[in-house]
């Protein structure tokens, strides 16, 4: 008899940056849902064994070819996307850090899941953004330090 259960989907951890420089984050549109089109932050999945700034460190350095520093933990969003053609469960760590270097240039590395990376204004971000990163900014969450 073949068993006919499906195995319910199980939430992931991710981790994005915010990479801030000035008043500025770093953002890229992404190519692939969820949130196709949208506005986001640098990051990507944990890896077994990693901590939050070592995944946060890699996925910038695997995306944008940035090296980064002064990694902070911010928050953690629990993030749904039922409404995705594959709906999915995300845990989100949220860090800010700096770039190691202010000399550095983002590049597109993974041109197949970014249509490319800029620095936006925080008071003035892009449209649309990705939902996670939108209900943010619109509860007045605010990336940058306090004096």
């Amino acid at each position: 008899m073949e068993n006919t259960k499906k195995t319910p989907p199980v939430p992931r951890v991710g981790v994005v940056v915010f990479l801030l420089k000035g008043k500025s984050v770093l953002l890229g549109r992404r190519r692939s849902p969820p949130g196709e089109s949208t506005y986001a932050l640098p990051g990507g999945h944990l890896e077994f064994g990693e901590n939050f700034e070592e995944c946060g460190a890699r996925e910038m350095k695997e995306e944008t070819g940035l090296d980064i520093t002064k990694i902070e933990f911010l928050t953690v969003t629990n993030n749904l996307f039922l409404d995705q053609p594959i709906p999915s469960h995300y845990v989100t760590v949220n860090l800010r850090a700096v770039l190691a270097d202010s000399d550095q240039v983002p590049e597109n590395l993974e041109p197949d899941k970014c249509y490319g990376w800029d620095w936006f204004d925080w008071d003035d971000l892009p449209s649309p953004l990705f939902k996670p990163l939108d209900l943010m900014a619109k509860s007045g969450f605010n990336p940058f330090p306090t004096a």
